[in-house]
C-alpha cells in the first residue's frame, strides 16, 4: 500500500468501530460510490472484522475507486477503546498514518465527535484537508425549546462548546457535517468559524416490500394499537419507563392497547425488563405485551414497522439524531417519542407523531392512552412525514459525504 501513488483526488475515510449506524453508512458509500468512481480514488480504511464483508460488496468495476484496509488489530483496539481522550488520539494518529501511506489529500472521520479533543488542541495533518461526521451536538438545545437542563448537561454542553470552538479554528479541519440542522445557524452565529459546519442528512433505512418481509409476529390481536420499540433494547431508549407506563393504564385503555419489544436486550437491564414484564402478566392489566429478545434483520424490522399502527422513541433525553424515526416516516407511522433535543423538534416540526415527556412514566401512559383513543393518524402528517422521509435518501447521504470530502468549504 505504501508503494502506492494515489490520484491527487484521493481520500481516506475512517471507521474503526464495528457494527452501528456506521457500518450501515459504510455500505451506502459504497453503493453510491459510483458516482465519484474515475476521477477519485476512496480509501476506506475500516476494522478487520468488517473488512472482507465490506470488500466484497464493491463492484468488480469499481475496486480501482473504492479500496477497502484493514487497520491493524492494535490500531482498531486503541480508535474503540473506553477511554475516550485514548480513542480520540488514537484516531487521530491512525488517520495521519493512513493519509501518509495512501499519499491521499483529504481525510473523512465518519464520527468526529471522537476527534473534537486532539483538532481543539491544534493537533494537525500535514496540511491535508480533515472533515467529518458530528453526531451529537447539543449545545443548541435550549434555543430547540428543550426545557430545563440538570448540572450534568450544563456542564456537558459548556465542555463541547470551548471544544467545538477551538476545533473549528484548526486550519486543516475543512468541514463539518453534522446530522443537527439546527447546529448549522447556531455554529454560523457563535463560532468564528461555524462557517465550516453543513447539515448532513441521516439515511432512511430502506423499507422492504411486505410480500418480500417475514412477518414477526403472525397473528397480532385484533382491535388494538399496536405500539413497537426496535433496535438495541437499553436503559436510555426508555424501555424500563414504557413497562412501566403500561401498568398505569386504566381498563379500557389496556384492552386496546398491544406493544411489541423487539431487539437485543442490554444484559444490564435484562432482570428489570423480565421482572416488569412478569408483574405485568400477573397483575390485573390486559395489555397485550410480546418481548423479542434477539438481534432483528433489516427485513424482519421493515415488517415489524408495516405491523405497526406507532413507532415508540421514548428516549430518555438523547442526544442527536435517531434512525427510529427515519423508518416510522419512511412508512407512514406515526411516532411516541421524547420531547428533548433533536428528535423531539423534528417530531414537533415535521409532524411525525406526539412528542412529550418520556422521562416521567405518568406522562408516558398519558401519552399512550391519548394516541390509543384519538388514533395514531390524528398525530402524523403523512404528506410531511413523507417529504421528511424523501429527503433522508442514503444517496444523497453518501454524495453529500463525498462532495464534502473532495470538496469542503476552504
Amino acid at each position: 500500500m505504501a508503494e502506492h501513488r494515489a490520484s491527487p483526488r484521493a481520500a481516506v475515510i475512517l471507521e474503526p468501530e464495528v457494527g452501528g449506524h456506521q457500518q450501515e453508512w459504510l455500505a451506502h458509500l459504497v453503493d453510491w460510490s459510483r458516482e465519484v468512481a474515475g476521477s477519485h480514488v476512496v480509501w476506506l480504511v475500516v476494522a478487520p472484522q468488517v473488512r472482507q464483508e465490506l470488500a466484497a460488496s464493491v463492484p468488480a468495476d469499481l475496486r480501482d475507486s473504492v479500496r477497502v484496509v484493514a487497520m491493524r488489530p492494535l490500531e482498531q483496539r486503541l480508535c474503540a477503546h473506553r477511554s475516550l481522550v485514548l480513542s480520540a488520539f488514537a484516531r487521530w494518529w491512525v488517520m495521519r498514518r493512513y493519509l501518509q501511506a495512501t499519499q491521499a489529500d483529504a481525510g473523512q472521520f465518519l464520527s468526529l465527535d471522537h476527534l473534537t479533543l486532539p483538532l481543539a488542541l491544534g493537533l494537525r495533518a500535514r496540511g491535508r484537508r480533515l472533515s467529518g461526521i458530528l453526531f451529537r451536538p447539543s449545545v443548541h438545545y435550549a434555543a430547540l425549546g428543550s426545557g430545563h437542563a440538570g448540572l450534568a448537561e450544563v456542564i456537558r454542553d459548556l465542555r463541547k462548546a470551548i471544544l467545538y470552538r477551538l476545533m473549528l479554528r484548526n486550519p486543516d479541519l475543512d468541514l463539518v457535517l453534522t446530522l443537527d440542522p439546527y447546529f448549522v445557524d447556531h455554529a454560523a452565529r457563535h463560532y468564528r468559524r461555524g462557517d465550516k459546519v453543513r447539515a448532513l442528512a441521516d439515511p432512511v433505512n430502506p423499507i422492504l416490500d411486505r410480500e418480500h418481509a417475514p412477518a414477526l409476529i403472525r397473528r397480532l390481536p385484533p382491535r388494538r394499537t399496536v405500539l413497537v420499540l426496535f433496535g438495541f433494547i437499553t436503559a436510555r431508549k426508555g424501555v424500563l419507563n414504557v413497562l412501566d407506563a403500561l401498568e398505569l393504564l386504566l381498563p379500557e385503555t389496556a384492552r386496546r392497547t398491544a406493544v411489541i419489544l423487539a431487539g437485543r436486550i442490554d444484559e444490564a437491564i435484562r432482570d428489570s425488563v423480565a421482572a416488569r414484564r412478569d408483574r405485568l402478566a400477573a397483575g390485573p392489566s390486559r395489555v397485550w405485551l410480546h418481548v423479542e429478545d434477539r438481534w432483528l434483520a433489516p427485513d424482519e424490522i421493515a415488517a415489524l414497522v408495516e405491523q405497526s399502527d406507532v413507532v415508540l422513541a421514548p428516549y430518555q433525553r438523547f442526544v442527536g439524531s435517531s434512525g427510529v424515526l427515519m423508518w416510522a416516516a419512511k412508512a407512514g407511522k406515526c411516532v411516541l417519542a421524547q420531547d428533548y433535543g433533536l428528535v423531539g423538534r423534528l417530531v414537533a416540526d415535521h409532524h411525525l407523531g406526539l412528542a412529550i415527556d418520556t422521562s416521567d412514566v405518568h406522562e408516558l401512559a398519558r401519552g399512550i392512552a391519548t394516541i390509543v383513543h384519538e388514533g395514531p393518524q390524528r398525530f402524523i402528517d403523512m404528506r410531511s412525514a413523507s417529504e421528511f422521509a424523501a429527503s433522508h435518501t442514503a444517496r444523497r447521504f453518501a454524495t453529500s459525504v463525498f462532495a464534502g470530502v473532495f470538496g469542503g468549504t476552504a
